[in-house]
């Protein structure tokens, strides 16, 4: 769209001070093939004096909505610095086409970054609100918990096995090799020392309460979060966004305990054996290194293994896992119903939820570890 005032040849399109410092004078034909060379005047202009600013466009011969737009533009950051801007002499139809172009341009908003305080206080009212939630979450599937125990049809069984399967017989082959090199590993790391002393037999003391007291459970927990809870945010998640938990719900069908409850029982289940299965693996490690640097027998390594774990030492390990699980199922499953209408979102919760299991995992296991102290066990 072009409004020239005449059919006469059109001149160089110009800005430029005019009689006085408080003047900009607008000259030629502000049309879209004068852009290129408006553009590099406009940034070499010099700021013009004074709070009072006038721009005289009597002068301009043509105007395009380009031109429209670099006009507006012009006045705009004229005006930024607070101060006033009036424009004179534009001809009348000029000035309707500056009006539309000017009712349909879009100012960009100023984005002002947050102090540190405020991103503090923005972040610790964001976790509140998560860890509120969570609580909400825990308290929901602690009810519909009861409905399934006072009413058993209601448990889903075969969901159960499913989830036992996939989180616990499936994880069998990562969690073995790995508690198997965690035993080897400390083997290898205590051989030395031993070796100094002539205490070479309680490289079994070594291995096997470390294995069954602390890394077992948590090594176990920590494989399991990342394989499982992940694996639970990212499933209910992407039901979500298919929008699979509105159609249950629709058709009567309690998300909780078609999707949450059978995770979180098959998990209680499946974490304390894969417990005893690492506790296994890890000091048949031990066992094999101490052989290898140490020179004890698999017999002699037995022998004292036997007499450095107490029942009670065993129970210690065993009894985390549980607790352990239920982290790890309600922050993947909650995690997954927090997701929203996008892909990208899927992928983020999933993250979050691997991140907040394990850091729970681990938090929960060092309030054990002082309990267990104070009690003495």
């Amino acid at each position: 769209m072009t409004v020239k005032d005449d059919p006469e040849p059109d001149t160089e399109a110009d800005i430029r001070p005019g009689a006085t410092p408080q003047e900009l004078r607008c000259a030629g034909a502000w049309v879209l093939r004068a852009i290129a060379q408006l553009e590099p005047k406009l940034a070499r202009l010099p700021q013009p004096a004074g709070a009072e600013l006038t721009l005289d466009a009597s002068a301009v011969t043509a105007l395009d909505t380009s031109g429209a737009w670099l006009l507006h533009r012009t006045l705009r950051t004229l005006k930024q610095d607070g101060r006033s801007v009036q424009l004179l002499g534009l001809r009348p139809e000029f000035a309707a086409l500056l009006q539309l172009v000017a009712s349909r341009s879009v100012v960009p908003e100023s984005k002002t970054v947050p102090g540190l305080l405020y991103r503090i206080g923005r972040q610790a009212w964001s976790s509140l609100g998560n860890a509120f939630g969570m609580l909400a979450f825990l308290g929901e599937n602690a009810v519909a918990l009861l409905r399934s125990v006072a009413r058993p049809g209601r448990i889903r069984w075969r969901a159960i096995a499913y989830s036992l399967q996939t989180t616990g017989f499936e994880a069998l082959p990562i969690t073995g090799l790995l508690s198997f090199l965690m035993g080897i590993v400390i083997a290898y790391q205590g051989a030395e020392q031993l070796r100094q002393f002539g205490a070479n037999i309680y490289v079994a003391d070594l291995v096997g309460l470390s294995m069954v007291r602390e890394l077992s459970p948590m090594l176990t927990a920590i494989i399991v979060a990342g394989r499982s809870g992940s694996a639970y945010a990212a499933q209910i998640g992407t039901m979500k966004v298919t929008e699979e938990i509105d159609a249950l719900r629709t058709i009567g069908v309690g998300p909780l305990e078609l999707l949450v409850l059978p995770k979180v029982l098959a998990l209680m289940l499946a974490l304390p054996l894969l417990t005893v299965y690492t506790d296994v693996m890890g000091m048949l490690g031990g066992m094999i290194m101490a052989r290898a640097q140490l020179d004890v027998s698999f017999g002699a390594f037995l022998e004292r293994l036997d007499e450095a774990i107490t029942l009670n030492s065993y129970l210690v390990g065993v009894g985390k896992a549980p607790v352990f699980a239920v982290i790890i199922a309600l922050v993947g499953c909650y995690q997954g119903f927090q997701v929203g209408g996008s892909a990208d979102s899927v992928g983020r919760q999933t993250t979050l939820s691997v991140v907040q299991s394990v850091f729970l995992v681990i938090v929960t296991d060092a309030l054990f570890s002082i309990l267990f102290s104070w009690l003495d066990i």
